[in-house]
């Protein structure tokens, strides 16, 4: 039977990956493509659509608790089912400790920890009474190492990840998998507009020798949420290029 996907933020970039290499690897074949504004989701819908998928657009603010029960009660009404959710929304508000104002740590903690918490929360419903399913956490490498300038987005990631593990702990005995894949430096708009001398100063702490591309996540994702990975829960798969190592 064709399993139902959810992926927060996936109007563009890491997101809409996701989706599509769902799609592509036959791990979902039915997906919610959510973000903020619904309008932002038509491309991707389109090019999912385009790969052969049923792909429907969803309204959803992460951060708001009254958005994401209704969201995830559609998202079950449309199509009956939901097998996969993947926490994918996220944001940065970076500054220096000291500098970083209540409002920039609010919205990034908000956004990328507790719009994880609502989402995971609602969907367990289902997936419980289900006795099945897979949500899979999008972390970041700078949340298992820390980053100067990013106190909240850093404490989000590190946050995620722990969330992770007791999830999987919690609901493990309902047939329900939880992981998180921790990116390194992905390439990406935000990138491609750095100077050479801060792109060498990156490049120089990843053994690879090379940032990573939206579908090296996308696949990591797509393996955690598929059954060839059905007997692994509360994990964090590192696709950092060595960066960081046990």
């Amino acid at each position: 039977m064709a399993k139902t996907a959810l992926v927060t933020g996936s109007a563009r970039g890491i997101g809409r990956a996701i989706c599509e290499q769902l799609v592509k690897d036959g791990t979902a074949q039915n997906i919610i493509v959510c973000d903020v504004k619904k309008e932002w989701c038509e491309e991707t819908v389109a090019s999912l659509r385009a790969l052969g998928a049923t792909a429907e657009a969803l309204e959803l603010n992460v951060a708001d608790a009254k958005s994401v029960e209704a969201g995830i009660a559609e998202a079950i009404r449309i199509f009956g089912a939901l097998d996969i959710v993947v926490n994918n929304a996220g944001v940065t508000r970076d500054g220096l400790l000291v500098r970083m104002s209540e409002e920039d740590w609010d919205t990034v903690l908000n956004i990328n920890l507790k719009g994880a918490f609502l989402v995971s929360r609602e969907a367990a419903k289902f997936m419980m009474r289900a006795r099945t399913g897979s949500i899979v956490n999008i972390a970041s490498v700078v949340g298992q190492m820390g980053n100067a300038g990013q106190a909240n987005y850093t404490a989000s990631k590190g946050g995620l990840i722990s969330l992770t593990k007791t999830c999987a702990r919690e609901l493990g005995g309902r047939g329900i998998r939880v992981n998180a894949v921790a990116p390194g430096f992905i390439k990406s708009k935000m990138t491609d507009v750095l100077s050479e001398d801060v792109k060498k100063a990156m490049l120089s702490v990843i053994p690879m020798k090379k940032f990573g591309e939206v579908e090296d996540i996308a696949k990591a994702v797509s393996f955690l949420a598929g059954d060839n990975a059905a007997y692994v829960t509360g994990q964090v798969l590192s696709v950092n290029g060595g960066m960081l190592m046990p």
